[in-house]
């Protein structure tokens, strides 16, 4: 099972998504991804796990809702990095 270690932007983004109303639902399918992450197993194609272009190349990104997205790195295979959490205008614009 790889570490798990979160950026100070993750933790700052977590900290943002968990005040809104969907706070808990969004917990619960976010712990689930990042165990799966953590211990290699494919996620379900519902969560769209793509590798990411231009200046985020190393980078992976999985939908965990329609505009909510998980971007994190497997820059090794002890690590799981997660590097950002939030939509496509807060992650790209």
């Amino acid at each position: 099972m790889r570490a798990i270690k979160p950026t100070r932007a993750f933790q700052k983004d977590f900290r943002r998504e968990m005040t809104g109303k969907r706070g808990k639902v969004l917990q619960q399918t976010l712990s689930s991804v990042i165990d799966q992450l953590a211990r290699n197993v494919s996620l379900s194609p519902r969560f769209k796990e793509h590798a990411l272009k231009g200046k985020w190349a190393r980078h992976r990104e999985c939908h965990l809702r329609p505009d909510l997205l998980l971007i994190y790195r497997k820059p090794d295979n002890e690590t799981l990095t997660l590097v950002r959490l939030g939509s496509h205008a807060e992650l790209f614009d």
